[in-house]
């Protein structure tokens, strides 16, 4: 569908009957609806990638489950591609589409935390820093992301990493109930108890099987700081630091998380960074970081309580909306020699200043729960690696994403296999069932009975069985 066809292609009588439709769904709204032409158009298309620029036909910005519902309906009687955003932070744009429907659920914000039963019910719409506040007022928290900008949609569905994970599992593990609309436009809730394999797929399959418009999380007790030890070591020292860190890491205990990246300051100078914290009580973990206090020469280092906010919020600074961002992802269960070789080596290639590679330490509590038991099922890594191209020049683009995808595959044959879904860019079905591995099937069954058309398609799309 598109509003700004010319007579050529499309009778004026299309035209005018496609916008009758649009005016009647806008009637039934309480939220509203965003079209070519208006004022907010440009504004309304915008997702956080700055190399992303669809223009859709619709955009429909709804303020409840029903208003999700009428855009399901409505977008499947016009037959009509469909988006699905909430945060928009998807690499590929994926949340954005030409002459389709976004439907847009950035809006629904209502959050209830229950204190008692230490669980919240929160709207599809939230971001992490509002989710974060909103829990941390009581004291309570689960595992979320460190961007705080990122939906908690698109984060939950695809498993959900962050400083948490190795202590409580990942965001997906922490769910007790997901509240969707399904292909058929129909409201449903999807538990242990009901819809229970569609709870399954949910966890970590992404959003193949309808749209989640909340979430009801499990919450822990935190502490509102936690003991954080940041270590800066010279370009120069980066091998015996990698060497030392892959060590710490995999034998850390589960309170402990440690991530890590080669990192450039403006002058140009080259870094290796580790960025540990621990989740528990201050006095407990400082014996624990010691170690790595005392490793190396590092030009910077520091071991102090940091509010667990800030920590929620320390990559921010480097993800900003509207730069131009690219990577490729995929998991390590050792950082060997011949993987620090192969990103030492291309690292120092990196055209842009601003480009990073990231070490996300995983296993802990997310190891423990068996492969089949969720969607998500590559438990057994150790480290989530990618390299993140980041720049400003859309006439640079072609040289960043050719070196974080040279240096993907230069580190590809030290990798344990499988990739993280929601680092996958527009690489594929292949790498689609690499995400998915042994679960794949499982999902495409699944996939079959709640969406057998594929309508929910703009994703890491997982086909019907």
């Amino acid at each position: 569908m598109s509003t700004e066809t010319s007579s050529s292609q499309v009778s004026k009588g299309e035209i005018h009957a496609a916008l009758r439709q649009c005016e009647q769904l806008r009637a039934t709204l309480r939220g509203t609806l965003v079209m070519p032409g208006d004022p907010d158009y440009d504004e309304a298309r915008r997702v956080w990638n700055g190399t992303v620029d669809k223009r859709p036909a619709v955009i429909v910005y709804c303020a409840d489950a029903d208003d999700v519902a009428a855009a399901v309906r409505f977008a499947s009687s016009i037959e009509a591609p469909v988006a699905v955003r909430s945060g928009g932070h998807n690499v590929a744009g994926l949340s954005v589409c030409d002459a389709g429907v976004v439907i847009d659920l950035s809006r629904m914000k209502q959050i209830d935390v229950d204190v008692d039963r230490r669980v919240a019910r929160a709207e599809a719409g939230l971001k992490l820093g509002e989710f974060d506040r909103a829990t941390m007022a009581h004291g309570l928290a689960t595992t979320t992301g460190v961007v705080s900008d990122t939906g908690i949609a698109g984060l939950t569905l695809g498993g959900g990493f962050g400083k948490l994970g190795r202590k409580y599992g990942l965001t997906c593990d922490n769910l007790v109930a997901v509240e969707m609309v399904t292909a058929d436009g129909q409201k449903r809730l999807a538990s242990d108890s009901e819809h229970a394999d569609l709870f399954w797929a949910v966890r970590g399959g992404g959003g193949n099987f309808g749209i989640a418009t909340a979430f009801h999380f499990r919450l822990h007790p935190l502490d509102p700081e936690l003991l954080v030890c940041s270590l800066l070591y010279p370009f120069e020292q980066a091998r015996a630091a990698l060497r030392f860190y892959d060590r710490f890491a995999r034998s850390a205990p589960d309170e402990v998380s440690a991530d890590a990246a080669l990192v450039t300051h403006p002058s140009g100078a080259r870094f290796f960074s580790i960025s540990a914290c621990y989740v528990g009580a201050p006095e407990s973990g400082r014996p624990v970081l010691e170690p790595l206090m005392a490793s190396g020469s590092p030009v910077e280092r520091r071991l102090e309580c940091v509010p667990y906010l800030r920590i929620q919020s320390n990559g921010d600074g480097a993800f900003a909306r509207g730069r131009r961002y690219y990577w490729k992802a995929q998991f390590l269960r050792e950082i060997g020699d011949g993987a620090i070789d192969a990103v030492l080596g291309a690292y120092e290639r990196s055209p842009s200043l601003s480009s990073l590679l990231v070490f996300q330490h995983v296993g802990g509590a997310i190891a423990r729960v068996t492969g089949s038991a969720t969607a998500y099922q590559h438990r057994d890594a150790s480290f989530d690696c990618f390299p993140i191209a980041i720049w400003d020049d859309a006439a640079e683009d072609a040289a960043n994403v050719q070196w974080a995808r040279s240096l993907w595959e230069a580190l590809r044959p030290y990798s344990s296999g499988g990739v993280y879904a929601n680092n996958l860019g527009d690489e594929g079905d292949e790498r689609v069932k690499e995400a998915y591995g042994g679960n794949y099937a499982r999902l495409a069954s699944i996939k079959r009975q709640y969406d057998p058309g594929n309508f929910f398609r703009m994703n890491q799309n997982i086909a019907p069985a």
